[in-house]
C-alpha cells in the first residue's frame, strides 16, 4: 500500500537532502518477498509521484538497495525507516549500503503499517463498528484525545496519535494568494487510494493557480452514510493522508456534510453562487474495492502477516542474542 507513514518517511527524507528519488516495486517483487501487494504497481507509481516532497520516482526499483543503484541514480546516499526489512531468505536489505557508509535512517510513524491496515480491513468480515448503541461507542464518537493504546470503536484498531506538531509539519501552510481560485471538494477520503488522487489531480486542473481546500467528514459522519465498519482510518489518519498529496493545499478537518453559505464565506468564496462543479476523474476505484481486493485475498493476506511477524520477531531474538553475548564478553574482559 501507499499511506501517510510512508508519506511521512519521504518527507523526512527529503529534510536530509536537495533531491528526492524514491524508488518503488514492481508486483512480482513485492509479492516475492513480502505477500501479495494490495495496489498493483501502477497505482504505486501514480501515488508515490503525487507525494509532494517527491521529486522523481524510479519504477521497477530493485528490492535489495545496492551501491550500483545509487550511482545509477546519482545518489549520495539512501534514506530508510528504522524498521527492519528482509529479504526473503532473510538478510538485511540494505547491508551493503550501510557498509559504504551511504545509509541514513528516518523515524518510522508508530501507530501504522501495510500489516496493521491490512489487518484492519480483515476486521471488516467480524463486526467492530456493530455496537452503536453501546455507551462506550458514543464516548468516542470523534475520536479526539485517543491514548495510544486506546482502540476506537470507529477505527476498530487504529493506534495513532496525532499531534499539532505532526499536521504542522505535513502543512503547506500557505494562505491563498490574491489570484488564486480556491476550490472546495469534500468527502471521508478513506484509505487515501489511486481514485482520491486521480480525482484531487483532476481538480486541481480546473485553474490555473488552483488553491485546494479539501474538507473531511468526522469518523461518525462517515460512518452514518457508508455504514459498515467504516471508516477504516481516523480523522487524523485521513488528514494526514490528504495533506501529503501535492494538489492539496488545505484540509478542513470535521467538516460538515452539506456545504453551506457560511462555509463559503469561511473561505472568502466569491459571493456569485452557482459555484458547483461535478468532475469525473476517469477513475470509479473505490475504498470498497480495495477492501474487497483484501477480502478475496484474506487467506493469501493473512499468512504475509503471520509470515511477516515471525521473521521480525526472530531478527529481534537474534538481535537480543548478540547483546547478551556482547554483554558477556564485556564482562570477562573486565574481570581479566
Amino acid at each position: 500500500m501507499v499511506h501517510y507513514g510512508h508519506s511521512n518517511q519521504l518527507r523526512q527524507a527529503k529534510g536530509m537532502g536537495d533531491y528526492l528519488i524514491a524508488g518503488v516495486h514492481t508486483d512480482a517483487e513485492i509479492a516475492k518477498h513480502k505477500g501479495p501487494p494490495v495496489f498493483t504497481q501502477e497505482e504505486r507509481y501514480k501515488m508515490v509521484r503525487a507525494i509532494k516532497w517527491v521529486d522523481e520516482i524510479v519504477e521497477g526499483a530493485p528490492y535489495v538497495t545496492t551501491l550500483e543503484t545509487l550511482d545509477k541514480y546519482n545518489c549520495d546516499f539512501c534514506v530508510h525507516g528504522d524498521d527492519i526489512t528482509l529479504t526473503v531468505d532473510g538478510k538485511d536489505t540494505y547491508e551493503e549500503v550501510k557498509h559504504a557508509g551511504r545509509y541514513r535512517e528516518c523515524k518510522r510513524t508508530q501507530g501504522v503499517s501495510t500489516t496493521d491496515l491490512v489487518g484492519r480491513m480483515l476486521l471488516m468480515t467480524k463486526a467492530h463498528h456493530s455496537n452503536m448503541s453501546n455507551p462506550d461507542y458514543q464516548q468516542h464518537t470523534d475520536n479526539f484525545g485517543k491514548g495510544p493504546t486506546g482502540r476506537s470503536p470507529w477505527t476498530g484498531v487504529s493506534q495513532f496519535l496525532q499531534t499539532s506538531q505532526k499536521i504542522i509539519q505535513f502543512a503547506s501552510g500557505k494562505e491563498p494568494q490574491p489570484g488564486d481560485t480556491i476550490i472546495y471538494v469534500a468527502g471521508a477520503f478513506d484509505l487515501f487510494h489511486i481514485g482520491h488522487v486521480d480525482f484531487l489531480e483532476m481538480v486541481y486542473k480546473q485553474a490555473e493557480r488552483p488553491y485546494v481546500i479539501v474538507g473531511l467528514h468526522f469518523d461518525q459522519e462517515v460512518n452514518r452514510y457508508k455504514g459498515k465498519n467504516y471508516p477504516i482510518m481516523n480523522i487524523h489518519e485521513r488528514t494526514l493522508s490528504v495533506l501529503a498529496c501535492r494538489y492539496v493545499s488545505e484540509v478542513v478537518i470535521g467538516a460538515p456534510y452539506a456545504v453551506g453559505k457560511d462555509l463559503l464565506d469561511h473561505f472568502k468564496e466569491p459571493k456569485k453562487r452557482g459555484v458547483f462543479r461535478t468532475i469525473d476523474s476517469g477513475n470509479n476505484l473505490t475504498t470498497d474495492d480495495i477492501v474487497q481486493r483484501i477480502i478475496e485475498n484474506r487467506l493469501q493476506f493473512e499468512a504475509r502477516n503471520q509470515k511477516k511477524e515471525a521473521k521480525e520477531m526472530a531478527v529481534i531474538e537474534a538481535m537480543k542474542k548478540r547483546e547478551a553475548q556482547d554483554v558477556t564478553e564485556a564482562a570477562t574482559e573486565s574481570s581479566h
